[in-house]
């Protein structure tokens, strides 16, 4: 049966109230690499509770509405949804502990045609509890494997952002733990491919693999760290597209291009040389 078009628009998202504390922050830290090299005092500020200071990326987590494409009232098969491009928009720092609201919304739908499913866009605001202060917007692209032809619109879809074709400026190789997927999953996105062997095997792959928000988030330390001397205020937006799923244990090399506060990026696996995330754009703090 096709998608309701107008059910999905219209999907009814309650306003998530999300309170996390210091340990909460230190833990998404540690799920994304920081503290690998004990001595790397840039790292620590991220893991140590002495003048600690959130990840900009650990906004992904935040206010997060769970899986609800696995509802059957939305009439889509869950096992054909594939997270396409992630973004993000800082408006403020996060708090290292703080009760934050999240409100979701679905903002477009793209029939891509009969078999080649469609475009599902959506959008979090993250707004301070205490305050009222939107602290940041989350952006997501889903792809609908199989729900194309339903009748919707077959547009705009934006074109995602050119890589500059000329060598990068920099890189920044970062490796990821074998538990890396381990911890991580315990900020919040507990699906098993992510841990079990068995859930992994089935799904074609020949072991746990890492969550790409995982991936998206060790690409935000890259930048911060090349581009922003590791201040996460000079971070103002992070949007990638996925490309392909790393194996916990690998090394991300993130290939930087920086033209003033407009930053190119991409991702590859060192050992497998194959590109995880494209298109990457963060644009910094004048």
């Amino acid at each position: 049966m096709p998608i309701d078009y107008d059910k999905l628009m219209n999907w009814p998202f309650p306003d998530l109230e999300h309170r996390y504390s210091e340990r909460d922050t230190m833990l998404y830290a540690l799920g994304v690499g920081c503290g690998h090299d004990p001595m790397d005092r840039a790292d620590l500020r991220f893991v140590y509770e002495e003048s600690l200071l959130a990840l900009p990326t650990m906004a992904v987590v935040l206010g997060y509405p769970g899986f609800w494409l696995k509802d059957p009232a939305t009439g889509v098969d869950w096992r054909k949804v594939l997270h396409g491009e992630q973004g993000l928009v800082l408006h403020h720092p996060l708090p290292a502990a703080a009760t934050v609201v999240g409100r979701s919304r679905v903002t477009g739908i793209v029939d891509k045609g009969e078999g080649k499913g469609a475009l599902m866009y959506s959008e979090r605001d993250v707004v301070d509890h205490a305050t009222g202060e939107l602290l940041c917007t989350v952006t997501s692209t889903t792809f609908l494997r199989g729900e194309g032809g339903f009748g919707g619109p077959s547009g705009p879809s934006p074109a995602p952002h050119p890589v500059p074709e000329r060598a990068p400026d920099q890189a920044v190789d970062l490796p990821t733990l074998p538990q890396a997927a381990l911890i991580y999953r315990l900020s919040g996105d507990t699906n098993p491919l992510h841990a079990d062997p068995e859930i992994a095997t089935q799904a074609g792959f020949p072991r746990p693999i890492l969550h790409g928000l995982g991936t998206y988030g060790v690409a935000g330390r890259a930048i911060l760290r090349a581009c922003c001397n590791n201040d996460p205020a000079r971070l103002k937006t992070l949007n990638v597209r996925f490309s392909a799923p790393v194996f916990p244990g690998e090394t991300i090399r993130t290939e930087i291009w920086q033209d003033g506060t407009t930053v190119s990026f991409r991702c590859r696996v060192v050992e497998r040389d194959t590109v995880v995330l494209n298109n990457g754009l963060a644009m910094l703090a004048g």
